[in-house]
C-alpha cells in the first residue's frame, strides 16, 4: 500500500492500514484539513466544487469528501463525473472558494487522490499545500453543530458549460472544423474522457469512432497515454481510415494524438502544434517545464516571441506564465494551458485548438508534424542508495559542465547547444531522474549514458 502526501495533493492506493494507504480515514483527515484551511483563509462561510474521474473507488471517496465538507459547515457544488479542467472552470463559474478533484490522473485503477484548488480554480502553491499538511497533523480542525451543517447542490450540466466555453473561444474555428469533415477515433481509457471528448467532437461536427469510452473505471490498458499503451487505437485509426486518433488520460488534462497512418504525433508535440497555431494569430510568449522539448522554443522564436522554462509541476508553469504574460504554455506530457480559457491543463481546449489548426493547415497529421523541428527525448533514471548525497552529485556535475549553459531552478539542466540533459532528484525514492533530448533518439540515449557514467564515477 502507498500513501504520498505532497504539497500538490494526497494520492495513494485504496485500502490497507491508516496512513499506509488511501483509507477512508485518510480521505476524511486530509479533506478536513483542506476545509479548515479554506475557512481560515477565506472565512467561515465557504463553498467547494467537487468532481471526480470514473475510477472504481470514485463514488466511495466522493461520499467521504462531500460529507466531511458538509460536517465542517462548507457547502458543496457536486459535479459527479467531471474532468479536471471542467472542475477547475466550475470553481469560478459558481464563485466557489475552492475545489477538490478526485482523480489519480494517469495512475492505475487501484490509485485515487485528492487534488486541491484555490478560489481561482488553480492548484495550490507550495506554501498553501504545506499549510494543509500541517493542519492534517494538528488538533486544529473544527466541525460544526447540527444546525450549521453545509448544504449540497448537484450540477448536472457542467460538461455542457465546458463545451460551450471551448466552442466560444475566438481561436476555436467551429465552422472550419465542420467543413473539414474529420473522422476521429477516441480512446478515453474508460473514464470521464469517454463522456467529454466524443460529446465535444460531435458538437464540432466531427465523426467519432469510440474506443474505451465507457466511464466504468475498468482501464483496458495502462492509462498513461504513451506509445506502448496505444497499440489498439493505432490499429483502429488505420482500419477506420480516420484522419487522426485522440487519446486522453483518466481526468482529461493530458492530450495525445495518433496520426492517420497509426504513428504517434507525440505527446511533446501536442503543445508545440497548438502553440504554433495560437502564435500565428496572437503573437506572444510561451512557457513549458524544463523537461519539455526544445521545439516549443524554436516555434516561439519563429513567431518572434520569448520562450521561458519553468520548474517541473503545473503550478510552477502557471506561475511562470503569469510572470512572463505568456499566451500559451504547458507541459510536454500533452498538457495545454491556454490563459484565454483558464490557467489549467485542458484537453478539451487542446482538441478545439488543434483541430482548428489542422483544418486551416489543409494538411494531414503526418504532414503537419513534419513542419516542426524533430527532437527526441530519452527518459532514464539512476537508482541510488538512501545514503547517497544527491545534492553533492548535482553540484559536481554543475562544476564539470560549468562552461555550458546551466539552469538550476529545478535540479540541474545542462544545455549543449541543440541538445540538453536534465537531472532531478526524486522526492519519494532514492533515484535521480535523467531526461535528455537531441536530434535523434540515438543521440539522446548517448547523452543520457554519458551523464549516467559521470554520476557513476562520482
Amino acid at each position: 500500500m502507498t500513501l504520498i502526501k505532497s504539497i500538490s495533493g494526497i494520492r495513494g492506493t485504496i485500502g490497507g492500514k491508516v496512513s499506509e494507504g488511501l483509507t477512508p480515514i485518510d480521505v476524511v483527515k486530509f479533506t478536513a484539513a483542506y476545509g479548515q484551511w479554506l475557512k481560515n483563509t477565506q472565512g467561515q462561510s465557504c463553498k467547494v466544487v467537487v468532481g471526480r474521474d470514473a475510477r472504481i473507488s470514485g463514488k466511495m471517496v466522493e461520499g467521504l469528501v462531500c460529507n466531511t465538507l458538509l460536517g465542517m459547515g462548507i457547502d458543496v457544488i457536486h459535479l459527479g463525473l467531471a474532468t479536471t479542467p471542467t472542475t477547475e472552470l466550475m470553481v469560478t463559474a459558481f464563485d466557489a472558494n475552492g475545489g477538490l478533484i478526485l482523480t489519480a490522473s494517469h495512475n492505475p485503477k487501484q490509485w485515487n487522490a485528492l487534488k486541491m484548488l484555490n478560489e481561482k480554480g488553480e492548484f495550490l502553491t507550495a506554501a498553501e499545500g504545506e499549510s494543509i499538511l500541517k493542519l492534517a497533523d494538528s488538533n486544529q480542525i473544527n466541525f460544526v453543530d447540527v444546525d450549521d451543517l453545509g448544504e449540497i447542490k448537484t450540477v448536472e450540466d457542467a460538461l455542457e458549460r465546458h463545451i460551450e466555453h471551448v466552442k466560444n473561444l475566438k481561436l476555436v474555428d467551429v465552422q472550419a472544423i465542420k467543413e473539414a469533415k474529420f473522422k476521429v477515433v477516441v480512446d478515453a481509457v474508460n473514464s470521464v474522457g469517454g463522456l467529454a471528448i466524443p460529446k465535444l467532437l460531435k458538437e464540432l461536427g466531427v465523426e467519432v469512432v469510440e474506443l474505451y469510452c465507457e466511464p466504468n473505471g475498468e482501464f483496458p490498458h495502462n492509462p498513461e497515454p504513451l506509445p506502448e499503451n496505444l497499440t489498439e487505437i493505432s490499429t483502429l485509426v488505420k482500419e477506420e481510415q480516420a484522419h487522426l486518433g485522440i487519446v486522453v488520460d483518466p481526468d482529461v488534462d493530458r492530450l495525445a494524438f495518433v496520426c492517420e497512418d497509426g504513428t504517434m504525433f507525440g505527446e511533446e508535440y501536442t503543445l508545440v502544434a497548438v502553440a504554433d497555431y495560437v502564435l500565428q494569430h496572437t503573437p506572444g510568449n510561451t512557457v513549458s517545464n524544463l523537461s519539455s522539448t526544445m521545439a516549443l522554443r524554436d516555434v516561439t522564436e519563429k513567431h518572434n516571441g520569448t520562450y521561458t522554462a519553468a520548474a517541473v509541476g503545473e503550478v510552477n508553469v502557471v506561475s511562470q506564465m503569469k510572470a512572463t504574460n505568456a499566451i500559451i504554455g504547458g507541459e510536454g506530457n500533452g498538457g495545454v494551458i491556454y490563459p484565454e480559457s483558464h490557467y489549467g491543463r485542458d484537453a478539451l481546449v487542446g482538441v478545439g485548438l488543434f483541430l482548428s489548426h489542422l483544418a486551416h493547415s489543409k494538411m494531414s497529421c503526418t504532414e503537419l508534424l513534419k513542419t516542426y523541428p524533430a527532437y527526441y527525448i530519452s527518459k532514464n533514471k539512476i537508482e541510488l542508495t538512501p545514503e547517497t548525497n544527491v545534492d553533492a552529485i548535482l553540484d559536481a556535475l554543475k562544476e564539470k559542465y560549468k562552461e555550458e549553459e546551466i539552469n538550476t531552478i529545478d535540479g540541474v539542466k545542462i544545455i549543449f547547444g541543440k541538445e540538453w540533459v536534465h537531472l532531478r532528484k526524486s522526492n519519494t525514492e532514492p533515484i535521480i531522474r535523467i531526461y535528455s533530448e537531441s536530434s535523434t533518439s540515438e543521440k539522446a540515449e548517448a547523452l543520457a549514458e554519458q551523464i549516467k557514467q559521470d554520476v557513476n564515477n562520482l
